[in-house]
Order: structure tokens, then sequence, then C-alpha cells
């Protein structure tokens, strides 16, 4: 079963969404594998900051039907599609990789470029699979990692319980 690499975010209501979120992808998908929560400040806005973490899903939906999962989840947090692009968020669920999948798949480009742009993508993929070869330049997450400018971005690992 192909392996997909989610990015989830939120800097309203955060600690309640993203526990709501992860209970529901538990529903849906069944076992996750979860990096640390970081928290990062928002990036493209100014605004409260984010909760942030990479969890890894098993599934045999395509491409289109991750995203439109991942779209009605989204909207049952109260995800308001009519504001700016960048701005507060209660959810925001990515797809990041789907196993070695490079190109447009249903709309949707993978791997996701802020995976090597965000700190708080990059490094919640590096606690999850470090030595793996990101899809596209066939390096290690871990290689991005040493070679990001960790000073373009706030990000600090977090406490936090999902019981």
């Amino acid at each position: 079963m192909p392996s997909v690499y989610l990015s989830i975010g939120s800097n309203v209501d955060r600690r309640h969404n993203v526990k709501s979120c992860i209970t529901s992808l538990k529903a849906i998908f069944g076992n996750l594998s979860m990096s640390p929560v970081y928290e990062s400040d928002s990036v493209g806005f100014e605004g409260d900051n984010f909760y942030n973490l990479v969890v890894s899903v098993q599934t045999t939906l395509s491409v289109g039907q991750i995203s439109q999962v991942l779209k009605k989840l989204e909207n049952e947090h109260g995800r308001d599609r009519s504001a700016p692009k960048f701005g507060p968020r209660t959810l925001d669920i990515d797809i990041i990789t789907v196993d070695d999948f490079v190109g447009e798949y249903d709309g949707v480009k993978l791997p996701r470029e802020e995976l090597l742009e965000n700190a708080f993508v990059l490094l919640p993929m590096v606690k999850l699979i470090g030595n793996e070869l990101h899809p596209e330049t066939k390096r290690s997450y871990i290689d991005h990692w040493h070679e990001f400018d960790k000073t373009k971005q706030f990000l600090t690992e977090i406490s936090f319980s999902f019981d």
C-alpha cells in the first residue's frame, strides 16, 4: 500500500483542531506514524503561531480521492475557503508526498514544493523518515535539513498529548 505523508497545521484553536484532526485521520486511515508537534511562526502573513506536524498514512485511495477526504476534513473543522490564501487556519492539511510520485496527479503537484521550503514541513519529515530519499532530488531529508537556513523561520518542538 502506498505511503502518504501529510502536513498538518493550525493557528486557530490549534490544540483542539490538531487533536481532532489526528482522531479523524485515524478513523479514516487506521494507524498513523506521527512526527513531534512543532510551534512555528505564521509564514506569508502576520498571525498567531501555528502548531505543525507530519503524519504518514497507508492507503489505496488515489491522490484525488485523498485530496477530497482532506478538504472535507478541513471543512468540518471550520476552514473558510473564501479567506485570503495566506491567513489564519483552523486546519490546513496538505499532501506532501505519495510514495516516489513526481509530477501532477489529479491536480496535486508532488512532492509538494513547501517540503524543502519550510522548516515546519522539512523537520517533521526528518524526524519521521530522515534517511529516506526525497522523490525528486534523490537526496535524504536529513541532508536537506543540514543545508536548510534555520535562521529564517522560528520552529520549536512542543510537548503535545493526543490523549
